[in-house]
């Protein structure tokens, strides 16, 4: 609604965002605007090739032909103050196409040049709204070159109007008659809009304009009005125009609700009043305007359209009265909201927006010369159109401002009555399937959020034909829907909260006197309540703004010119004051109604498509099953509409698990490089989200009793209490509870003891999740698990094998107790094994979990004499443990943190203390002990000083191990799966130099493909992106493959001494350094690429960490990706002397077509921004 929905999108309480200023480019000149004139020529050609009685308008000028004073040039943003504010981005296209919807008007000192006052709303993407006001008036022309062009285009459209109306020359006769006729058009056409440069004056548009984050139309208007009026007022105003400009935008806050608000124009004070939360929202445009321009039938007509979202274009001369229209039809809604396409003022330019195929609100401007029939309208549009030539009301007094005010709420007031007193019991129909608020947005069959049926068996016959289309609209499913998530009267939207507040008045009074529900009008109790509220707020001001002053400006600035609006000085008004009382007012409160809006606009958005298919499926399904006569209620009846609805489960549980395998399996043949597809992390969401709504209806169905908000939950916590109780008996043995998955017989290598498969301990880790707070939320929390952890299908089958609680809670034709369908159902469920679902650990991101380290020593070289005290830090995507010590000779921990995601690297290492301080260790596993996902992280490297690279400290990459519970579900007629091969540098060996060598074109191939990873990680949607340190750090990753350039053909060191990359890139270092101390540069860009090169290496030696000579490489490598200088160090390298001494002959980096291919292959990098994870570059600052 106007004046609700935009307050809740602003940070900070100003009263103004920007002061815009939109007019003529004298630097670009005269630009025509394409689009607005193409429109218009495709206007214009229907009208010749329809008929001719259009050929007198198109004389004078309404067509492609028209004179050059009323054709249409672009205009443009020529200032805004302040430049960009974080709450509210600058739009400048939509600014600037509304200030001046129909570009730049030219006039001469014939034309009348009255100024314009028109307003008009931005819509953003999360469905917030800006508001804008805009004063539009002339200014004279003073560049020469515009007058000129002008001139110019003059004499070209004369010349060509004359060639195309010279008569043939071979007709005598037809030549002195139309002759006459042409003589008269062209007399015509020069004395209509004509001008000449020596005697006429040329005057251009231009717009001062207000962006505001409410809509006080009345407030903004007179600001604007006294602006102008400032400089073309005889006299100069009393401060320069920046002080009172800087005022509104920095110095005059918002009205709090409820209060009113004073501050300075330039000529007068000017009040603003802000309704109280328990009052109709903020409007502030004039009802009676409407009422006078359409007469009561016609707006009646027009609301009822509206409200059955029909297709409504609005057309007048002024786009002011088109705002009016659209924003009171829209505020004679409340409760409901407008949601489809909105814009009350359609710029010229997108007259096309008239073809779509959805419901909208638009305004469209006419010139009042054309005629209605040239616009070829959609079919079935209404339109309306204003008659009256009533002008604008000029507000004289405040009593006439205030007959406004009264006028408007008295007409809201009956218009809000009749919705309070038709929907007074909708809370009852309201079908609450869920109450927790990670999913609140799932419920998208208006079906099952309505009881439309029972809704309607209970109002009056005449309101049946109405009501019955309207609750099918989107306003009234976003209105259940905003029910449905507000569960608190803190979280609930404004609007509801009071449209909530007069339903609970309505019902205690007719506790009191009660009353069949009739068609009688029942008359507005409210409006002399809100009339005293509006009195009282313009009798006492509550707030007075700070006055304007004299701002700290340089002399000479904030000139003052007769008639012409003054260049601003940016630098006074690109800032406001240091401190601000009203900044932080209500900030975080907003952002969290802007975010459940965005989150709710998002999710209507993402998946219209589906919506509907739903909503005609459950509209198809309701029709066979709903509410059959009384008289055909016989025992067969009940049994065929009974199969008929048990049908209708099972084939949407198919065509659900099918859609989500299809949107899943797509996006995985997408990572493999197969295809495309439009699946993002929301709309995945949605799918699991509907499959939780899908298992709830089927639990709900049959049921002897209903026991809380959720079937499911509800069935699960029998299903427990009957174990415990079976436990204690001693009737049922442990075992029978917890089904252990085996572990491999020939696995005798170390690892963790593996999770128990139960139902109940999965139960458990719900019920212990503080944040969900519902029996729906814990369901859906419960399914979300089961799905990740690949036991759906097998736990709802352990939870039904109990027959006798099934028996128990369920009558005979419950679809739980039809066995066929009942096995289809889980065997359709069982496909989600099939892949993979983060579902539970995405969503639920700020919960506690316990993880399971396992750290595996090498048992050959005395692991168990380690004296040290090692430590270890796990990061995920989500977060990182920070260090964690672990007690000396323990190799297996448990500890609790938040969820951090799927993990990426681990650091581990000791502090060098005791006689044997010398760690080999073969591999980390780390387990999250609630959806039992395993990840492996490869070292077989030492941690010790004098030990292979002197490392105290490694950053190791893991990769998520296959469930057991995949390989017991799997038929064994294939193969197991094999594991991908170890880390070849850190796994096989100690010693780097036993490495099995690569070729050349080996080596090439390996940065080819760990270059194409992370070229396509970034080609991806954000959401669908995978780890990029596994992309870097991993075993076929860049860091790997450039160890493996660096490796070949390093020359063989002395025996029993090891020789490392890091050591060859030191002494590459100390060289450059030498080489600049004696001033030996060869040229200015080398010298760039060598000093940076030398920065990072001293950067990362001086590092506090001790991650030995490989660990210095892999940073180096990192950090050159993120800086886009790999490519550089290599051309460095390649050239260097050491490199000569230190390499073979045969060397790729000594191949100069072999390093510039590769030079080649790393500058594709270069386009993308690679953000590294901390782990990676911890302790290093550059």
């Amino acid at each position: 609604m106007s004046g609700g929905s935009g307050g809740g999108s602003s940070a900070p309480g100003r009263f103004a965002d920007y002061f815009v200023i939109c007019g003529l480019d004298t630097e670009t000149g005269l630009e025509p605007d394409e689009l607005s004139a193409l429109c218009k020529y495709i206007q214009a050609s229907k009208t010749r090739d329809g008929a001719s009685r259009f050929i007198s308008s198109a004389t004078e000028g309404e067509n492609f032909e028209q004179t050059p004073l009323r054709r249409t040039f672009k205009s443009k943003v020529l200032a805004r103050y302040p430049e960009n504010v974080e709450w509210n981005p600058f739009d400048q296209d939509a600014v600037g196409m509304l200030c001046m919807p129909k570009g730049l008007a030219f006039k001469t000192q014939a034309d009348s040049r009255e100024p314009q006052f028109h307003s008009f709303i931005i819509t953003r993407e999360d469905g917030s709204r800006t508001f804008g006001f805009s004063l539009t008036f002339f200014e004279e022309v003073t560049s020469k070159q515009i007058c000129s062009a002008m001139q110019t285009l003059y004499h070209m459209h004369n010349a060509e109007y004359d060639i195309l109306h010279t008569p043939p020359t071979n007709d005598k006769d037809s030549c002195s008659s139309t002759g006459d006729c042409n003589g008269t058009s062209v007399s015509k056409l020069q004395r209509f809009n004509s001008y000449d440069i020596s005697r006429d004056t040329l005057y251009v548009s231009k717009c001062i304009c207000l962006i505001t984050p409410m809509s006080f139309m009345k407030a903004c208007k007179k600001v604007l009005e006294q602006l102008h009026q400032a400089v073309t007022s005889p006299q100069p105003p009393p401060l320069p125009l920046e002080s009172y400009i800087y005022n509104i935008l920095y110095e005059v806050p918002l009205p709090p609700a409820g209060r009113s608000l004073k501050f300075s124009g330039v000529y007068g004070p000017i009040i603003c009043q802000r309704p109280s939360t328990s009052e109709l929202p903020l409007f502030d445009f004039p009802v009676k305007e409407v009422f006078e321009l359409l007469g009561v039938e016609n707006v009646v007509q027009l609301f009822t359209c509206a409200l059955l979202e029909f297709q409504i274009l609005l057309y007048s001369q002024h786009y002011q009265r088109l705002m009016t229209v659209a924003e009171t039809i829209t505020a004679l809604m409340f409760p409901f909201q407008w949601q489809h396409v909105y814009v009350p003022i359609l710029p010229a330019s997108l007259l096309h927006f008239l073809d779509a195929p959805v419901p909208y609100l638009m305004g469209l401007h006419s010139n009042g010369l054309d005629d209605r029939s040239k616009l070829e309208l959609p079919q079935e549009l209404g339109v309306r159109e204003e008659t009256s030539s009533k002008k604008d009301l000029k507000i004289q007094c405040d009593e006439e401002e205030f007959k406004i005010y009264q006028l408007n709420i008295q007409i809201r007031e009956v218009f809000a009555n009749r919705f309070t007193q038709m929907f007074a019991d909708y809370e009852v129909f309201v079908i609450q399937p869920s109450q927790d608020k990670e999913s609140w947005f799932t419920n998208r069959e208006q079906m099952q959020n309505f009881d439309k049926a029972s809704f309607l068996s209970d109002q009056p016959e005449p309101y049946l034909p109405f009501l019955s289309r309207f609750l099918e609209t989107q306003m009234f499913a976003s209105f259940i829907d905003n029910k449905i998530m507000c569960h608190d009267e803190d979280d609930k939207d404004p609007v509801l909260r009071v449209f909530d507040s007069r339903v609970d008045k309505i019902r205690l009074l007719n506790v009191r006197t009660p009353t069949l529900r009739t068609s009688m009008y029942q008359k507005c109790t409210t409006i002399d309540e809100a009339e005293k509220s509006i009195e009282l707020r313009l009798a006492k001001i509550d707030h007075t703004a700070v006055h304007p002053h004299l701002l700290d400006m340089k002399i000479g600035q904030g000139k003052y010119e007769l008639g012409f609006f003054p260049k601003l000085q940016s630098d006074v008004l690109s800032t406001g004051p240091a401190s601000n009382k009203w900044t932080k007012r209500n900030a975080p409160a907003q952002w969290r109604r802007k975010d459940r809006q965005k989150q709710h606009t998002e999710h209507l958005r993402l998946d219209n498509d589906q919506r509907e298919k739903y909503i005609q499926e459950a509209r198809n399904l309701g029709s066979t099953i709903r509410q059959p006569k009384l008289s055909n209620l016989s025992p067969s009846v009940i049994a065929q509409t009974n199969w008929k609805f048990v049908e209708g489960l099972l084939k949407e549980c198919r065509n659900k698990t099918k859609r989500m395998l299809v949107e899943k399996m797509g996006r995985e043949a997408v990572e493999l490089g197969h295809g495309e597809v439009n699946i993002t992390g929301v709309e995945e969401n949605t799918l699991i989200a509907s499959l939780c709504d899908l298992l709830e209806r089927i639990w709900s169905h049959g049921l002897q009793v209903k026991q809380g908000k959720s079937a499911l939950w509800s069935h699960l916590l029998h299903y427990l209490e009957n174990r415990q109780r079976k436990a204690t008996s001693g009737s049922f043995s442990t075992s029978g509870i917890l089904l252990d998955s085996e572990r491999r017989k020939s696995d005798t290598s170390p690892a963790m003891s593996p999770l128990r498969i139960s139902l109940i301990q999965d139960m458990r880790h719900i019920q212990n999740i503080s944040e969900i707070k519902t029996d729906v939320g814990k369901a859906r929390a419960w399914v979300r698990l089961s799905m990740e952890k690949k036991l759906l299908s097998r736990h709802l089958k352990q939870l039904l094998s109990d027959h006798e609680l099934t028996k128990k809670l369920y009558k005979r034709y419950a679809f739980l107790r039809c066995d066929d369908e009942k096995e289809q159902f889980l065997y359709h469920l069982l496909s989600f094994n099939a892949v993979d679902y983060f579902c539970f650990t995405n969503v639920f991101t700020t919960i506690l979990i316990p993880y399971h380290i396992l750290i595996v020593p090498s048992k050959k070289l005395g692991g168990s004499m380690f004296t040290a005290n090692p430590w270890i830090c796990i990061s995920g995507e989500l977060g990182e443990t920070g260090v964690l010590q672990i007690p000396r000779n323990i190799l297996e921990m448990t500890f609790e943190c938040q969820n951090l995601g799927k993990l990426t690297t681990v650091q581990i290492g000791h502090d060098n203390s005791g006689l044997y301080a010398k760690w080999l260790v073969e591999y980390v596993m780390v387990r999250n002990e609630i959806t039992g996902h395993t990840y492996k992280f490869p070292c077989g490297r030492w941690l010790g000083k004098g030990m292979d690279d002197g490392s105290l400290e490694r950053i190791l990459v893991g990769e998520l191990l296959t469930s057991h519970t995949e390989a017991d579900e799997r038929q064994c007629r294939t193969p197991p799966l094999q594991q991908s091969p170890s880390m070849i540098r850190r796994f096989v060996t100690i010693s780097p130099n036993n490495k099995p060598k690569l070729n050349t074109g080996q080596i090439q191939e390996a940065i080819g493909e760990a270059v194409n990873g992370i070229v396509k990680h970034f080609h991806k949607p954000e959401k669908e992106r995978g780890s990029l340190t596994l992309l870097l750090c991993g075993e076929s990753g860049l860091v790997s493959a450039l160890e493996q350039v660096f490796q070949h053909g390093f020359k063989s060191p002395r025996l029993f001494k090891n020789v490392f990359i890091w050591d060859f890139l030191e002494k590459a270092q100390t060289y450059y350094e030498t080489l600049e101390q004696n001033e030996m540069v060869p040229e200015e860009n080398w010298q760039t690429r060598a000093r940076n090169f030398c920065r990072f290496i001293t950067a990362i030696n001086n590092t506090p960490r001790n991650i030995g000579k490989d660990g210095k490489f892999q940073m180096l490598v990192c950090l050159g990706a993120r800086d886009h200088l790999l490519h550089h160090w290599i051309a460095l390298l390649a050239d260097c002397p050491i490199t000569a001494q230190m390499y073979e002959d045969i060397a790729l980096i000594k191949d100069h077509t072999l390093v510039n291919s590769l030079i080649r292959v790393l500058q594709t990098l270069q386009e993308f921004n690679i953000t590294l994870e901390a782990s990676l570059v911890k302790g290093i600052d550059i």
